[in-house]
């Protein structure tokens, strides 16, 4: 089902859709709203200042979202923590956020762990921190069982 409110996607868009990836066309259509968002803003806000901007570009867009969803995590089934993620969008899509000058493995390690923590196959990691925006798809590991 689309969402969009009048807005169809422009050709920049259309050529991030590969549907070899699931979701793809709803991971671009949020990748259009954070390219917007640092078109405007550019880089060097906090990551907070990227997260409203986001927030009002994707309802604007007509999206449906939550943020900051709060998830226990457990090692051997103790609670050890609890972890917050940015964005769930149409229920279907993770979205962590970062505003740092460049994307490192580690970044993406958290967004896979987030993913599996909250029992979702995509996600998206998006940086508004360098001088142009970076973004990762990311998707849940197939693990093989022992």
């Amino acid at each position: 089902m689309d969402y969009c409110l009048n807005h169809d996607l422009d050709d920049s868009m259309k050529t991030m859709i590969d549907e070899r990836y699931k979701y793809s066309e709803l991971t671009s259509r949020i990748i259009g709203c954070a390219m917007e968002v640092h078109r405007i803003l550019g880089n060097g806000f906090q990551e907070v200042i990227y997260q409203r901007a986001l927030a009002i570009e994707m309802a604007y867009q007509g999206l449906s979202f939550s943020r900051e969803h709060e998830i226990d995590i457990f090692y051997k089934g103790e609670k050890i923590g609890n972890r917050r993620v940015d964005f769930f969008v149409e229920d279907k899509v993770m979205v962590e956020i970062k505003a740092i000058i460049q994307l490192e493995d580690v970044h993406l390690a958290q967004a896979i762990n987030y993913l599996e923590a909250y029992q979702l196959e995509v996600g998206l990691l998006i940086n508004f921190g360098s001088t142009s925006l970076q973004f990762k798809r990311v998707m849940k590991p197939n693990k093989s069982e022992p």
